[in-house]
């Protein structure tokens, strides 16, 4: 039997060492794919109303700017021109430039150009408005779309991000030799996609500036312009103009909000001070390759009034001030938030908070 054990121990020494085991052991596979994330923070209507020339600014976003900051990139419909002096609000709105370098401070990275205000102070003021935006690029960062057919790509972690803005319409009437604000027109919404594509965009998110002011849901143009979007490849279709929150829906598993309402304004209309921020996340799986869009996130926001809150404007998310009444300098104006919040809520089918 030793003799046995001797010449065994002999013939497997003189075998190659990867020979003496039939089964390798995989490599250990990770418990998590590595992924990234790409965050885009949406807001409604940004608005400089006369009264409001006379509050501090530094108040209007203070809250949501930190929320603002974190995403990846921030987008804010900009609703008025930079047309110089005089400033003036509603009907024909120009509005100082300081207000959008504080918009921009705050944490926004992309302004939205197309909306029926841009043109308030004709070709001149449009003009302008892009110089200074142009400036802003410079020394902040800032990027604007709406202007023209050319999307606007993001990118961010191996992703390509387009954005189509386009509006319904404007206030006065175009000239012949305006800078081309984007409009609703499907010949040329479809050659902003096609352009997205072929610049390799893998995600086209639709910004359009549209719908029935003060109404609480969609009418037939916007459904009917949702499901042509979503058919021409648009991942998401996340809209403004309508000055209230709007109901949201799903066109083949695309997610369609139809209206944000407004970010900051003097509004104190029914319905008008509650509004959405919307939330895009985007997921590159490194180990595969393959990209998908998450389930957007909704948060409810509320403009306060000056003396409601603090001295001034104050845009806050309703979910972080929900159950605290006794900070407003007028606890009636909370009351008015919750109750707000629950008609909305019923009329538009939004479980969010």
């Amino acid at each position: 039997m030793r003799k046995f054990i001797i010449i065994l121990s002999v013939l497997l020494c003189g075998v190659p060492a990867e020979a003496q085991f039939l089964y390798r052991l995989p490599p250990p596979k990770p418990l998590i794919t590595p992924a990234d994330t790409t965050e885009i923070f949406i807001i409604g209507d940004v608005m400089m109303h006369s009264a409001q020339l006379s509050h501090d600014c530094e108040f209007f976003l203070k809250n949501i700017a930190p929320r603002m900051q974190k995403a990846d990139f921030c987008i804010a419909n900009m609703e008025f021109p930079l047309g110089g002096e005089p400033y003036t609000g509603y009907p024909a709105f120009s509005t100082p430039d300081w207000y959008a370098e504080y918009v921009a401070r705050c944490g926004a990275d992309v302004f939205l150009t197309a909306n029926n205000h841009i043109l308030d102070r004709g070709t001149k003021g449009l003009r302008r408005t892009i110089r200074i935006y142009d400036r802003m690029a410079d020394s902040l960062g800032i990027r604007y779309t709406g202007i023209g057919r050319e999307p606007l790509i993001l990118e961010r972690r191996g992703l390509r991000i387009a954005l189509i803005n386009f509006t319904y319409g404007t206030n006065v009437a175009p000239q012949e030799a305006e800078p081309d604000v984007m409009r609703m027109r499907k010949d040329d919404v479809a050659q902003s996609i096609r352009l997205a594509k072929e610049q390799g965009a893998d995600f086209i998110v639709a910004l359009p500036h549209w719908g029935t002011e003060y109404r609480l849901n969609h009418d037939d143009t916007q459904e009917q312009w949702a499901k042509w979007l979503v058919r021409k490849g648009c991942c998401a279709v996340v809209g403004a103009h309508p000055h209230v929150v709007q109901d949201t829906t799903h066109i083949k598993g695309v997610p369609v909000i139809y209206s944000m309402g407004n970010a900051v304004s003097n509004m104190s209309a029914e319905n008008t001070r509650l509004e959405l921020a919307v939330t895009l996340r985007f997921v590159h799986e490194m180990g595969s390759g393959t990209v998908r869009m998450l389930e957007p996130q909704l948060d409810f926001m509320w403009c306060t009034l000056p003396g409601k809150l603090t001295e001034s404007y104050a845009t806050i998310f309703v979910k972080e001030w929900a159950n605290r009444k006794n900070d407003w300098l007028t606890p009636s104006d909370y009351d008015n938030m919750m109750a707000t919040l629950e008609r909305v809520r019923a009329a538009t089918g939004i479980k969010a908070y």
